[in-house]
């Protein structure tokens, strides 16, 4: 006879009619997995595929053409490209995650790490790093080896034990807020460039009512798709103006074009000044996944049932996947800077999926969506796409961030946090926060008298010296002038 623990997930599985409701068959579907990392991993073999995993595979197929745009179109801006390079190229990232990345690593060869995703935080470093005199394949071969030796050392893991609850809350809570704030802002501002200006009030109203009732009724999971398409609905009814323009096609797949002289880029290939131009920027990249990274992982550790550990996101194994990804991307001629998903594994997560099940439909419908191109439109309309990001990604980050402090001691932490964050940028607010919370200046004084000298001091230090000379080095103290 088999026991338990050897079973496989097959054998494990129980349909969900023997469950009183659907939450406990999910959440029974969690506690039966384990996933074998860098071994094949098939579905309905290993996973299961539900309904369920339809709604972060939607999320994060809009968030990918939403954010690779930003950060493609905001290198096309400093070397003089056309909309016609953007379009192209977002169609061959899409492809190039959609096909290499996802459905090759996080939905058959890795489950436990989170797909890669864009690092919207280095958007609006773009002009600096083409100021310096930087060239995207640099910067994108720079970011995957420093990612790679921090994957390699166990350092993401690392930093994110050393991180307090209280600090995890601050980090989340500002997050949160300041895109809640930002995506609300940017939804008034194009409601008001259409002419509609009252179209922002109707739909962020709608919106505020259907996801309060979704939260009452625990249905939070469908956020993103149902407030979305209503916000679609009311926005078009309203006369904000929408057409597909994007036509079906493929992109050039070939490298050399994309670093030609005179084709894709037309910056041809890098040399060894535009390496020492862009490791700066390269060292900030990565210094920035842990914040980013912990986020995620928190969303996984809030919903699932204790018993899941088999399915939650392995930090250094994420990493690995991201730098490979981009060095691969880079190389091929895309334009994408990678990081964790935070619009898949948010939504996952309050679904109560696993990474390979919705990693799998994520994967098909990158294809479709870059192969067909029209879906793009839909993605990047502005009501669509400003309310998909609130209730997908800021509104359950400032939730999550609230969740995590329980007391006087974690609101210690959190309001310095968020201080430190609102001061600089979350990079430093983390590091230098997570240093003082472990010193004990802050926070649980008696959780910083079990720890060890290294995990006190010597690591916490280490990471505020890397996080604040990164940003010192490309000019983003405040006050301060570059130092290069």
């Amino acid at each position: 006879m088999i026991e338990p623990e050897e079973q496989s997930y097959s054998q494990k599985r129980k349909p969900a009619s023997e469950f009183a409701n659907r939450t406990e068959y999910l959440e029974h579907e969690l506690t039966i997995k384990r996933f074998r990392p860098w071994r094949i991993h098939l579905p309905f073999r290993d996973y299961g595929v539900e309904i369920e995993d339809w709604v972060p595979a939607l999320a994060a197929t809009i968030g990918k053409v939403v954010m690779v745009t930003a950060m493609v179109a905001a290198f096309a801006a400093q070397f003089d490209l056309s909309p016609a390079f953007i379009a192209e190229n977002v169609r061959y990232e899409m492809l190039i995650a959609g096909v290499l990345f996802v459905l090759l690593f996080s939905a058959m060869l890795n489950p436990t790490a989170n797909l890669a995703g864009t690092h919207g935080p280095m958007i609006p470093v773009i002009p600096l790093i083409a100021a310096a005199g930087g060239h995207p394949l640099a910067l994108g071969i720079m970011v995957g080896a420093f990612g790679l030796l921090l994957s390699a050392s166990k350092g993401g893991s690392k930093l994110v034990n050393l991180t307090g609850e209280g600090v995890r809350g601050g980090l989340l809570i500002y997050l949160g807020a300041v895109g809640l704030i930002s995506q609300i802002a940017k939804l008034k501002l194009s409601a008001a460039s259409s002419g509609i200006a009252g179209v922002s009030f109707v739909v962020i109203f709608i919106t505020i009512v259907v996801y309060a009732y979704l939260a009452r009724v625990q249905k939070r999971w469908l956020a993103i798709p149902l407030c979305s398409a209503i916000a679609g609905v009311a926005a078009f009814a309203m006369g904000v103006d929408f057409e597909f323009v994007t036509k079906p096609g493929l992109p050039h797949f070939s490298p050399f074009y994309w670093w030609g002289e005179n084709t894709g880029w037309q910056m041809g290939w890098p040399n060894l000044n535009h390496f020492i131009a862009v490791t700066p920027y390269a060292i900030l990249a990565v210094a920035m996944w842990s914040p980013d990274f912990l986020g995620h992982r928190v969303f996984q550790e809030l919903n699932y049932p204790k018993k899941a550990k088999g399915v939650l996101m392995n930090v250094d194994d994420t990493m690995a996947i991201c730098s490979v990804r981009q060095i691969v991307g880079a190389g091929l001629g895309g334009g994408n800077l990678a990081s964790s998903w935070g619009t898949y594994m948010i939504p996952a997560a309050i679904a109560k999926r696993p990474i390979p099940g919705g990693a799998l439909l994520t994967g098909v419908l990158c294809v479709v969506t870059a192969i067909l191109g029209f879906p793009m439109d839909l993605a990047m309309w502005e009501p669509v796409l400003r309310v998909a990001l609130m209730v997908g990604v800021f509104l359950p980050l400032l939730e999550a961030g609230m969740q995590m402090v329980k007391d006087n001691k974690g609101a210690q932490s959190a309001g310095v946090c968020i201080f430190s964050c609102a001061f600089v940028n979350p990079v430093f607010g983390w590091a230098v926060t997570m240093l003082l919370d472990n010193l004990g200046f802050i926070g649980d004084k008696e959780r910083a008298k079990t720890l060890s000298l290294k995990d006190r001091l010597i690591v916490p230090l280490i990471a505020v010296i890397i996080c604040v000379g990164a940003l010192a080095l490309v000019g983003q103290l405040p006050g301060i002038p570059a130092l290069i």
